[in-house]
């Protein structure tokens, strides 16, 4: 018998509260009594298997994604609606404001952007379909200490690539002040030409004190970028660091940006962020700096000899480039078509995508998991004693966390 004609035959005290049902087989009338002692199930998929001896009960928890949501309103669907058929039909208007979307802190506007994003993903995923299952873009990574020049040759490079009818969008991340919390976000000031492109896109954004120079909604705000058309994405990091190849985390290639005659580069840059980079450009080599530059740029290549080789099919390059006159410019883009290509042809690009999609699945759970512990109720009133007592010297930071992951799991 039907599930729909034994819901209108019995009464509805079996049911304590609405409960969904899919995919049922009852062998007797008894065995449907029995789901009566059964918990309501929410918004996912329950499969239910009855024998003769009773009911066997086996739960898959696979809900689409769209039912793991909690549902919009209609005014919030509509704003959805609008943003997406907005971005993929390449204006920029709505690609600013679904990228602030992305970045608000404000947990309905969260739920709100997940929709979004997912709308973007099916369409992402339709259209790499129909591009033979090749990426739809090419992202790259930009990080380089403060005055080599990276807005000078985002400015300079960006206005190569949209007169060879690419399109370009730089997402820009500039240093939140960790007094006052505000951010100049000067770099689309400093690039006045490629901000008029109508084929370039410039959206700085603060860092909001998240290590690595990256914001949290970055490898979002990229994703919309290349939903609304976009071939070509720069992600211009705060500077260098240990941290700073978190970066490389999200893009294809991950360029550094070195400025001539800074004094002794090979002890002043940190090796972890020498071995992440594919590609090395020394800077502002023109003028009285052309002799410093081919200097340094001898200096790397021995270097980065010795460097373990991080991938089979290339070996990181180190170039001389020019952002004032354009020297370089162009051969530089020729070294990173031909990275893609080498990378693509070998299949390293794709599983490279699929692991940054996993590393950025648990960096987002543990920022998430931070914040639900000083929120949490068993904590939240502990946390300034404890901290009082850590400051005056009472307690050790060790004890004192012990201390308050043990009261957050009692809690749970």
């Amino acid at each position: 018998m039907k599930i729909l004609t034994l819901l209108l035959r019995f009464p509805h005290c079996y049911f304590s509260r609405r409960t969904y049902f899919t995919n049922f087989h009852f062998a007797s009338r008894a065995d449907f009594l029995g789901i009566e002692s059964l918990g309501p199930a929410h918004c996912c998929r329950t499969k239910w298997i009855c024998s003769s001896n009773g009911l066997r009960r086996e739960l898959c928890q696979q809900a689409a994604p769209e039912q793991q949501v909690e549902r919009l309103s209609d005014w919030e669907q509509r704003l959805v609606d609008r943003l997406y058929h907005g971005l993929i039909q390449g204006h920029r208007a709505c690609l600013a404001e679904a990228i602030t979307l992305i970045e608000s802190t404000q947990s309905r506007k969260k739920k709100i952007a997940q929709v979004l994003l997912q709308k973007v993903l099916s369409y992402h995923r339709e259209q790499e379909k129909l591009n033979q299952g090749k990426p739809l873009a090419f992202r790259v990574g930009l990080s380089g200490p403060p005055g080599a020049g990276k807005s000078s040759f985002i400015e300079c490079f960006g206005k190569m690539l949209t007169e060879r009818k690419h399109k370009v969008s730089v997402l820009a991340v500039d240093p939140s002040s960790s007094t006052s919390g505000g951010s100049l976000l000067g770099d689309k000031t400093r690039m006045t030409e490629l901000s008029r492109d109508m084929n370039a896109y410039i959206r700085p954004s603060p860092t909001s004190g998240t290590l690595g120079g990256v914001t949290r909604t970055t490898n979002e705000a990229i994703l919309l970028c290349e939903g609304g058309g976009y071939d070509v994405v720069l992600v211009e990091t705060v500077g260098v660091g240990q941290s700073e190849f978190a970066v490389a985390d999200m893009v294809d290639m991950f360029i550094l940006l070195l400025p001539p005659a800074g004094g002794d580069e090979l002890q002043g840059i940190k090796r972890g962020i020498i071995e992440m980079a594919d590609l090395v450009a020394i800077n502002k080599a023109d003028g009285d700096l052309v002799v410093p530059a081919r200097r340094i740029q001898a200096e790397y290549i021995s270097a980065m000899k010795l460097l373990r080789k991080r991938s089979k099919v290339w070996r990181p390059k180190v170039l001389r480039i020019s952002a004032k006159t354009g020297e370089g410019i162009s051969d530089m883009w020729d070294k990173m078509t031909e990275f893609r290509d080498l990378m693509l042809t070998s299949g390293e690009l794709v599983a490279k995508r699929r692991k940054q999609q996993k590393v950025w699945m648990w960096n987002l759970i543990q920022e998430n998991m931070l914040e639900h512990f000083r929120s949490h109720l068993a904590v939240k009133d502990k946390i300034p004693l404890l901290e009082e007592k850590v400051l005056s010297g009472v307690l050790s930071p060790g004890l004192a966390a012990d201390l308050l992951l043990k009261a957050f799991k009692d809690g749970l």
